[in-house]
């Protein structure tokens, strides 16, 4: 039996917990303003590099005569299966999709599981199964990885971590910092559907069509992208805090204005209408499947007839451009008149990937 839905702690971005606290809270993992400032507080300072500057998806090495991507992401999304995957399948492709967006080809892939004790053994090898039928199909091997067991009730089931390497390409260049005023934004199709798709099973709700989860490896959809745009300023993975917190980390690492149409912005009529019944914003909505290209004015017909002759960019479309001004995110409604869009404190939907 499900729990009865909280329509109005969903519609506040900061219900999952306040934001002046002393004390670790749900609205730190969501990807959002609070994510930002927890990092900003807690962890650069203390982890300083180069690589990290870049706030990127993943972190591009020069070995000398190669570059290696390498990434790393932790799932801890409930429930652990959902319409259109699982936490196992997930974990692949949200790995899989951190190195296509430093232009890397997937090499190998690593899996370390947190179980909780009393955890069914039918569970956890469903998940497994389905981690590597994923890693099969898009043939990158999970070459090491751990396994840990924690007391029951401190744990939740499962939760996994994994981390990935690829090779970058000479040449390719993909970092927020390369963004720059005239640069075009597109979008590779319907944002929001993985959210929506969580928390139509989380919450027990039932629409008048399914939603499915977006979630999908993109490599392939990317390295065709580049092949036809090589010069691209950058790639990003609308997960977390959605479509709305990968324009507001750009703006504000290409110190630049970002304005976007809303009537641009593709999104299902199932998601649509999930969103307007329970108040939430499609645009907020984390997505497994989809990714944000930024690109020369000059290249948005090459990129969009690269991604819409691909299966998994047929609905791209451009959304907006990156202006000259102070790092901010400006909505163009139908109407014409021109608003500002704010970053959420926190994701209304914690625990979505």
């Amino acid at each position: 039996m499900s729990r009865k839905l909280d329509v109005r702690a969903l519609a506040n971005p900061s219900c999952p917990a306040p934001l002046a606290s002393d004390r670790v809270v749900l609205a730190h993992g969501a990807g959002a303003g609070a994510s930002a400032r927890l990092l900003e507080a807690c962890v650069f300072p203390h982890l300083d590099n180069p690589w990290l500057r870049e706030r990127h998806d993943g972190a591009v090495l020069d070995l000398g005569t190669s570059r290696l991507a390498f990434t790393t992401d932790t799932f801890v999304v409930s429930p652990l299966e959902f319409p259109g995957g699982d936490i196992g399948s997930l974990a692949v492709h949200g790995t899989i999709n951190d190195l296509a967006m430093c232009g890397a080809r997937p090499l190998a892939l690593s899996c370390a599981v947190v179980l909780e004790e009393g955890l069914p053994l039918e569970t956890f090898e469903r998940v497994m199964r389905g981690l590597a039928e994923a890693a099969r199909r898009v043939d990158v091997p999970v070459v090491t990885g751990d396994t840990k067991v924690v007391e029951r009730g401190k744990g939740d089931g499962i939760f996994i971590n994994t981390s990935g390497v690829g090779l970058v390409a000479a040449g390719r260049d993909l970092r927020p910092g390369r963004v720059a005023p005239g640069d075009a934004i597109l979008v590779s199709g319907p944002v929001g559907c993985h959210g929506a798709a969580v928390l139509s099973v989380r919450e027990g709700l039932a629409f008048e069509s399914e939603i499915r989860s977006d979630s999908e490896p993109l490599h392939d959809l990317v390295e065709a992208l580049l092949e036809a745009v090589p010069t691209m300023s950058c790639l990003r993975d609308p997960s977390r805090g959605g479509v709305a917190a990968v324009l507001h980390e750009i703006a504000r690492g290409a110190g630049a204005e970002i304005e976007f149409e809303d009537a641009r912005v593709p999104v299902t009529d199932a998601v649509r209408s999930a969103c307007e019944l329970l108040g939430l914003d499609p645009l907020s909505l984390a997505c497994e499947g989809r990714l944000v290209a930024f690109v020369a004015e000059s290249e948005v017909g090459a990129a969009l007839e690269s991604l819409r002759s691909h299966p998994k960019g047929r609905a791209a479309v451009r959304i907006g451009t990156v202006r000259t001004g102070r790092p901010r995110v400006v909505v163009r409604t139908a109407l014409g008149t021109r608003r500002l869009l704010p970053l959420p404190a926190g994701d209304p939907l914690p625990r979505i990937c």
